[in-house]
């Protein structure tokens, strides 16, 4: 098995449904600290249970999302930017701050 990336939060619940699986936390003072329902906590000890802890990392991660632009609609974007707007980088350039688009 490969490493398996986590965020903060998803951390946190593995720790939290570790403690209602030991039985030194219940599902209602879990429900409270993660901030969900019974009925969802009881969802994620179900999964918990019978993959692990991977199986609490987000199921989209890692793929791109649904509602997504064309690339070649940001290609374009930025075309019509670069030629609107190339006197403001030019000038952005020459007081040393950053250019917001190249």
């Amino acid at each position: 098995m490969g490493l398996v990336v986590m965020s903060e939060r998803e951390l946190n619940r593995i720790e939290v449904l570790s403690q209602v699986e030991d039985g030194r936390l219940d599902v209602a003072a879990a429900a409270n600290l993660l901030c969900v329902t019974r009925r969802q906590v009881f969802r994620l000890l179900r999964r918990f249970r019978e993959d692990g802890p991977s199986a609490i990392r987000h199921k989209a991660r890692g793929k791109p999302p649904n509602k997504r632009y064309r690339d070649s609609l940001k290609v374009y974007a930025l075309d019509l930017v670069r030629e609107n707007y190339a006197i403001l980088v030019r000038r952005w350039r020459l007081s040393n701050s950053k250019p917001v688009i190249l």
